[in-house]
This record gives structure tokens, C-alpha cells and sequence, in this order.
């Protein structure tokens, strides 16, 4: 007889014998779960050996769970644990149960008593179609590209009533964080920062629920958009990973990037919005400052691990590749690379520093012929303007904010170089505000497009994770 032979009719001897002593512990305590006790015994028995192994216990103290801070369950919830499941009929795992009994219960006819929701739309970035003169605002609340007159002007008690919006489950819109209008054929270039990891395409003519024309596979966490027409690229920053991938502008489907920018030495950090400079080949970009250093080698694969991700060339490291308590978080930045930047290069330039006003800087524009970027300051409340060209902890130009000017958490800035005017979507209250490029100060809008009255707050409810129950403070606790 071998020697796993002996194992395995000597392990049904052991467990047997274990579940025997802890039946009678169960017994006597009352208050054991026996299910869970037996499946912990069973996996311990099969462990490796050189696996973690359960040594000892101790006890807690009479009264350690008593303190106020950490409330325990009901009485008649800790009552039915220690009922005895065949006399008060409730099922237990070792009791046989009928089909019936194991079969969830339908609630397809059930109606929430109440809900918490915004109806409205809630705009995350924005791009101007000057051929057509129509504006393109990404929903992140609803799920919606809408498309908007660009001279529309809704007064505060009124909604605008969108040319086109698509949206459905076959456009594969979700969670838009970026937009870019092809400035040749009004395409629609829409970023998904978080479910469905692809970047979508339309035409212009392009409404309801359809099918994208093309679509491309992105890294999770994709969030902004820049495209480089003379040279048909397209960059994106990938937000959870700290990187900038460099698409070709016709990708489709599976294609692989075909650079990558990312490492320790490239300061990325929790990285947004992303603007280009044809003229001196340059990209910029903003940092929200959090970061994680991966393993220098690993093979390249996103937090989500695909199969055909694997085999991609240019393909970002992800959380997988992680190294454990490597995670910090840095000041806000601005760092500034040659267009053709791969691997783990070091920037050409870094705005940082109390100086610049920065709290979790998102969108971001520049404008060629004043050599300015604009910068959606989401916390802040407010538009920054640096110089292209600043480097170092400089404050900025100009600011615009204040009451008047109706910015509230932008999240998406674009200069409309054709008409100069600045547009900014405005996250925190269902509105995308336009105006002058030098505008500046606590200066109102020349115009304001809007998905709600101005009285109807925003919840800025975005991708909202299992909610708790505070029974003490009687309050929802929502990881958003």
C-alpha cells in the first residue's frame, strides 16, 4: 500500500473522530456554528503541509464584545442561533432539505419601498463639434452620450433638451469618463472607466440604443482620451494602473496597444486627464497622486486577468502584479513627456506643490495659441490655468471660480479654440458651463446647458459598492 493510500483512509478516521469531539463542544457551548466548524476541520485536513495550519485559540474575555462602539446582534437573532434548529424548524446545514426549501425566493414582483437615485444626468467630460456646432457631454449617472445645440442657453428652472443621446445596453455605455469628436466626421470616441473596459466609437448620425460602428478592448480603469490626428494615434491613461497606453486611431476589437508608459521613474500617479501638443509632440497629464509600485518583470496583466490580455504586447501591469504595502499617496501633479514616451521614462517636466491649488485634478485642455492648459480642479471647485511651459510648484495664471461661475467638482474641460470659449463639465450640479478662454475670477457663464433644474441636487452617485447599516446612527453607508 502506497503511501497516499494509507492518507486517504487514515484522513475519514481523524475527521470522523474530530467532528465527534466538537459535536459535544457544540452541545454544551450552544452557540457554534457545526457546519462551519466541520468545513474548516475538512480544509485543514487537506492542506499542504507547508500551508498556513491553525496552531491554537484563545477564548475571548466574558463582556469583550460589550463595548458601545461595536453594537451586538438582536436578542432574537442571537435566540435563534442557539435554538435548536429541529425543534424550532430551522433548517440546518447537516438536515436534508426538499427543492422547495433551497429555492430562492422569487422577488421579481417586489417594488423597493423607496429608493435613492439621481434621475438626472450628471455630465463627466465634454468636447465641442465645431463643423456641426453642437456639444458632446459623457453621463456618467445614466449612462448616456448626449449631444447638445452648442448655442443652447437654459435658464435655472428649465432642462435642455439634448439633439440625440445614446444609450442602452447595446452601446455598451456605462461608465464614460472621456470624449473625443473626430473634427473630419463628427465620430464620437466615448472612454468606459470601469465595467465594461472598452472604448466605444459612433458616427455622428449615430442614436439610441445601437451598436457601436467600432469598438476597442481597453485596460480596467481607462479614464481620458487624447488623439493624435497627423500621426492617427490614440493615447489613454489607465487610471488604477498608473499608465498611458498608445492605440493606433483605427484599433479595433482585440488589438494591442502599441506603446506603454509606465513605472515607478514615470511619477504616474492615479493618472486622469491627459491633453497633447501637436505642435512640440508633448503629452500632459493629471495626477490624482495615489500610486503602487508592481513587480519589475511580471507579466503584463490588468486587474481584471483575461486569457488573450496575457498575450498582448504593451499591455499595463495591474493590481495582480502589485507589491504588497508599496501603496502611497503623492501631491497632485501635472507631468509632462515627449508624445513617443514608453516604458518606465521619466517625465520632462512635474507641476506639484501647494503653489499650484491642485485637489484631485481631472480634465485638462490646452490651448496652442496662448500656450495655456486648463485644468478641471475637481475638488477645488475650480478652473486652474498654468503655462504650458510652468514647471515646479508655480501657482497658476488665472483661477476661475466662485459662486457666479456655476462650477461645481468639474470633472471635464475643452477649449474650443474656433469660437474661444472654455466649456467645462460640471459634475456636482447637472450643468456644462461655457465661457470666455480668458475668463477669470468669480465670472458667470455666457451659457449654461443643463439636465436639471437648478434646484435638484446632485447626488454624485458613481458606481456605488454593498451598502452598510449604521443601526446606532441610523445612516447608509455606501462605498461610492
Amino acid at each position: 500500500m502506497s503511501r497516499s493510500d494509507r492518507l486517504r483512509r487514515t484522513y475519514p478516521v481523524v475527521f470522523l473522530t474530530l467532528v465527534a469531539v466538537i459535536t459535544g463542544w457544540v452541545l454544551v457551548a450552544g452557540n457554534v456554528h457545526l457546519s462551519g466548524l466541520i468545513t474548516a476541520v475538512h480544509s485543514a485536513l487537506h492542506k499542504p503541509s507547508d500551508s498556513a495550519q491553525l496552531i491554537s485559540y484563545d477564548l475571548l474575555p466574558a463582556g469583550a464584545m460589550d463595548d458601545e462602539q461595536c453594537e451586538g446582534a438582536p436578542v432574537n437573532a442571537s435566540s435563534a442561533l442557539a435554538a435548536d434548529p429541529l425543534k424550532e424548524g430551522i433548517p440546518n446545514s447537516l438536515t436534508a432539505r426538499s427543492s422547495a426549501e433551497t429555492a430562492p425566493a422569487d422577488v421579481s414582483g417586489k417594488k423597493p419601498v423607496r429608493m435613492i437615485r439621481d434621475r438626472y444626468a450628471s455630465y463627466s467630460s465634454v468636447a465641442v463639434d465645431p463643423t456641426n456646432n453642437e456639444v458632446v457631454v459623457t453621463d456618467e449617472n445614466l449612462f448616456n452620450v448626449l449631444v447638445y445645440n452648442r448655442l443652447d442657453n437654459t435658464p435655472p428652472t428649465a432642462v435642455t433638451e439634448p439633439k440625440r443621446a445614446i444609450g442602452g445596453l447595446k452601446t455598451k455605455i456605462e461608465f464614460q469618463s472621456g470624449v473625443y469628436v473626430d473634427p473630419k466626421n463628427g465620430d464620437i470616441y466615448a472612454v468606459n472607466n470601469d465595467t465594461v473596459d472598452t472604448l466605444v466609437v459612433f458616427s455622428r448620425e449615430a442614436k439610441g440604443d445601437v451598436r457601436p460602428a467600432r469598438e476597442v478592448h481597453t485596460p480596467h480603469g481607462t479614464f481620458g482620451i487624447a488623439v493624435d490626428e497627423e500621426h492617427q494615434e490614440l493615447l489613454l491613461t489607465v487610471q488604477h494602473d498608473s499608465a498611458v497606453v498608445t492605440f493606433e486611431k483605427t484599433a479595433t476589437s482585440e488589438d494591442a496597444p502599441i506603446r506603454l508608459l509606465q513605472g515607478e521613474h514615470t511619477l504616474l500617479a492615479d493618472p486622469h486627464g491627459m491633453a497633447l501638443d501637436t505642435n512640440d509632440d508633448l503629452i500632459f497629464v493629471t495626477n490624482h497622486g495615489s500610486v503602487h509600485q508592481v513587480r519589475a518583470g511580471a507579466v503584463a496583466a490588468s486587474g481584471r486577468i483575461r486569457e488573450s490580455d496575457l498575450r498582448k504586447s504593451n499591455w499595463p501591469l495591474g493590481f495582480s502584479n502589485a507589491i504588497p504595502g508599496s501603496g502611497k499617496n503623492l501631491p497632485p501633479s501635472i507631468t509632462v513627456y515627449p508624445r513617443t514616451a514608453s516604458g518606465d521614462a521619466a517625465p520632462l517636466r512635474v507641476i506639484q506643490g501647494p503653489k499650484t491649488q491642485m485637489n484631485w485634478p481631472t480634465g485638462i485642455a490646452y490651448d496652442p495659441r496662448s500656450h495655456e492648459l486648463f485644468v478641471a480642479n475637481d475638488m477645488g471647485d475650480s478652473i486652474l490655468v498654468f503655462s504650458a511651459s510652468a514647471s515646479g510648484d508655480v501657482a497658476p495664471i488665472r483661477v476661475l471660480t466662485g459662486p457666479k461661475t456655476l462650477i461645481k467638482n468639474p470633472t471635464g474641460v475643452y477649449v474650443d479654440a474656433n469660437n474661444d470659449e472654455l466649456w467645462v463639465a460640471n459634475f456636482g450640479n447637472h450643468t456644462a458651463t461655457a465661457y470666455k478662454l480668458t475668463a477669470a475670477g468669480d465670472t458667470a457663464p455666457q451659457r449654461v446647458i443643463r439636465s436639471a433644474p437648478r434646484d435638484r441636487p446632485t447626488l454624485s452617485i458613481g458606481n456605488p459598492h454593498p451598502v452598510a447599516y449604521d443601526s446606532k446612527r441610523e445612516q447608509l453607508l455606501v462605498p461610492n
